[in-house]
Order: C-alpha cells, then sequence, then structure tokens
C-alpha cells in the first residue's frame, strides 16, 4: 500500500504533518477529516531519508499483545456506545496507538472500510491480529447491530484469557528461574573451576574415583569443543523452533505437554475452560453450532484440543448430540459431561458453559497456587543430585590423599 505524506490543520488551527499508508489521496482525505483534519496537502510520499528512524519503527513493531487487542475492545465499546461513526473512531485508535504495528493494521482495516468493505471482512483480512473468533463475534455484532456488545464481550474474554495466561507465567517463573539458574553454575564450574583442579588430580598417578573422572572428563570436553556445543545447542532450538511452527510438529508437542507430569493436568484444564468460555461466548452471540465449534477449535490455543473440538462438529454435523460428541473426545469429567447434557435439555448450554468454564478456572487457579510447593521437593532432589556429583568428583581424592598421607606417617 502507498504512502502518503500530508500537511494539515488540528482543530485549533496548528500546523500539522505526517504519513499515512492508504489506498488513495482521496482516502487520506477522508482519513484526515473524520479525525478533525482539514487537510491541506496531500501528495505520494518518496523513500524515507531517515533510515535510523525508520529502522527504530521496524524494531519496535511487534505483533499485538492481548494488552493491546484488550484496550482496543473496550475503548471501541466505549465509542460505539457513545455514538461515535466506526471510521473516526478506528482512526483516532490508530493514531494514538503505541504499537506501531496495530496501528498501520487499524488504518488498513479504515482503508477497507472506506473503499466499501465491512468491518468483518476487514478484520478477516488481518488474521495474524484478530482471530477467528474476534471476527465471527463482530460478524454477530453488525448482522444483529449490536457492534458495541460483541467488543464487550471481546474484552471481557480476552481479559479473562490474559488472567490465566498470567497466572501460569507466575507459577512457572520460580523453577525456570532455578533452572537457568542450575545450568549457568554447571557451566561455570565446568570451564573455570574444575580445570584448576584437574592438573592437582593427575599428580596422584593413581585411579581415580569415577565421579571424578566423569567430571574431568565432562569439564575437558566443554573446554575444548565448547564451539561444537554451542553450534549443536543454536541449531537444535532453530530445529525445534521450524518443527513447532509445522502442523504437525505443534500437534505433536501440544498433545505432549498436556501428559506433563504435574503441570500437564492444569494446562489440559486451562484449556478447556478457555475452550468453555469461547463457547459460551459464541453461541450466546447468536453464533450457529457447526460455526461455533469451528470458531472455537481456532481459539483454545492447543492444536490437539482443536482437533478434539473438529471432531464434536462432525458428529454433530451427522446428526449426534453435542453431548454424546463431547463424551467421544475423552477430554471432559463426567460431571462437564452431565452439566452439557442438562444444558441441552433445557436449552441453556451457554449458561451451563459458563459453570463449567468457571469451574475450571477455579481448579486451575488452586492447582497454581499449589504448584510451587508440588515442584520444589523435584527441585530439590535435582539440584541436590548436582551438588552430590560435584562434590564427590571434587573431594574424593582430596579425601584420598589426605587418607594416604596420614598412612605414611
Amino acid at each position: 500500500m502507498p504512502e502518503f505524506y500530508y500537511k494539515a490543520r488540528n482543530p485549533r488551527g496548528d500546523a500539522v504533518e505526517g504519513r499515512i499508508e492508504a489506498a488513495s489521496a482521496d482516502a487520506v482525505a477522508t482519513q484526515l477529516i473524520n479525525s478533525g483534519i482539514t487537510p491541506i496537502d496531500i501528495g505520494e510520499a518518496g523513500p524515507r531519508g531517515d533510515f535510523v528512524a525508520d529502522l527504530r519503527r521496524r524494531l519496535a513493531s511487534r505483533r499485538p499483545t492481548l494488552e493491546d487487542l484488550i484496550l482496543f475492545s473496550r475503548q471501541m465499546y466505549s465509542l460505539m456506545r457513545a455514538g461515535v461513526p466506526i471510521i473516526r473512531a478506528l482512526t483516532g485508535l490508530a493514531d494514538h496507538s503505541r504499537n506501531p504495528k496495530f496501528a498501520d493494521t487499524l488504518h488498513d482495516v479504515v482503508a477497507s472500510l472506506e473503499s466499501g468493505r465491512d468491518l468483518t471482512s476487514a478484520m478477516s483480512r488481518h488474521p495474524d491480529v484478530f482471530n477467528s473468533l474476534v471476527v465471527s463475534l463482530v460478524q454477530v455484532g453488525e448482522n444483529t447491530g449490536r457492534l458495541d456488545e460483541a467488543f464487550d464481550q471481546i474484552g471481557r474474554y480476552l481479559d479473562q484469557e490474559k488472567d490465566v495466561r498470567d497466572q501460569v507465567k507466575a507459577a512457572m517463573r520460580y523453577p525456570v528461574t532455578v533452572l537457568v539458574a542450575i545450568i549457568i553454575a554447571v557451566g561455570i564450574i565446568n570451564v573455570y573451576v574444575v580445570p584448576q583442579f584437574v592438573s592437582l588430580f593427575r599428580s596422584f598417578h593413581a585411579q581415580l574415583p569415577l565421579p571424578t573422572r566423569i567430571l574431568m572428563a565432562t569439564s575437558q570436553f566443554t573446554v575444548d569443543y565448547w564451539y561444537l556445543l554451542l553450534t549443536a545447542a543454536i541449531a537444535g532450538v532453530g530445529a525445534s523452533v521450524l518443527y513447532l511452527r509445522s502442523e504437525h510438529g505443534r500437534y505433536r508437542w501440544d498433545r505432549a505437554k498436556l501428559r506433563l507430569p504435574i503441570l500437564g493436568d492444569i494446562l489440559l484444564r486451562a484449556t478447556l475452560g478457555r475452550f468453555a468460555r469461547a463457547f459460551a461466548m459464541t453461541l450466546r452471540a447468536g453464533v450457529p453450532l457447526v460455526q461455533a465449534l469451528t470458531v472455537v477449535a481456532r481459539a483454545v490455543d492447543n492444536a490437539y484440543v482443536g482437533d478434539r473440538v473438529l471432531h464434536m462438529r462432525n458428529g454433530v454435523e451427522r446428526g449426534d448430540s453435542l453431548t454424546r460428541t463431547a463424551a467421544a473426545t475423552d477430554l471432559f469429567t463426567p460431571l462437564v459431561i452431565q452439566m452439557l447434557s442438562v444444558g441441552e435439555e433445557t436449552g441453556a448450554v451457554d449458561n451451563l458453559l459458563d459453570e463449567v468454564a468457571g469451574f475450571y478456572e477455579r481448579e486451575v487457579e488452586y492447582d497454581l497456587k499449589r504448584l510451587s510447593s508440588a515442584i520444589e521437593p523435584v527441585l530439590i532432589v535435582f539440584i541436590g543430585g548436582v551438588v552430590l556429583l560435584l562434590a564427590l568428583g571434587v573431594f574424593l581424592p582430596m579425601w584420598d590423599m589426605a587418607a594416604a598421607a596420614r598412612g605414611g606417617m
């Protein structure tokens, strides 16, 4: 999309200038007028002369976070409730966004609206920013004339999503920090500490204990072939990232992490809580059942669970009930299956799904509070084993030397 340079006057009469990406000069003029700015001169911009400024902008450009989307949803809800025209609202939010990529996205949405597209089509052009759940709720809001309520629901859902993710990150911060510290400490000991004892140990001219030999061999290999280890680590990380970005790799990893000891069960319940909350919200908004399952399968952020949800959709399309298809996935507890059955019988599936989401979220919150106490014994045993190996490797030869010295006296 071309970039245009403009000079204009703001509502106070002050001169302003800047650059805007738009389909045409007319689209730039419309954006400025809707923002309350009177254009004076508009022309197609040439290449930017300030390479440093352009580089900073590119480095600062990052994918919009949940905080950006939550703030956007709440602001759009307030602006829609106040009766502000949608193009003017989006233009104002884009001009004041702190995220350059998000600002560019909103400007492109505005340009699409000005070219005749509806908001749903304009937002669906940016799947990396607005996922299928957000787009579907916006579509329902447009069709029913309740766009403000749609943005309110989106904001509430994303806010709850952020709370769960923050709780998981907070619970994992301690064990991850401890493991990283151990790895760094072992690396420093291997590279700098153990080599100081090697010449002393070799002067014994005796068979060294097994822990000492293991420690010396590890240290020698690290010092001699550190570049190979570094290359292997970088290659391993790169290969892992590429594999996890593939469809097959993401599916295998998402399934494996749900089976991790201690943490896997928490991740599974958090994902199912996200599914229940999103499913309830889409049904309440009026999205058809089959379409709602398709949308939610993409919104759960887990390829394995998403695949199970798509199996539920296929079962519903064949004529099975929601309860039977949910039971066939082997994901839900009997209590949840029972609540879904009652919801189908009473026609209040959305309300009971909210209860299911609340049930899962309370369990996850309780387990996350106990996570540190559950992981601490494992970490203590691991740290103790590492320290024991290091201590035996360093001190056993010294004890043997001291014993030999006492025997020769």
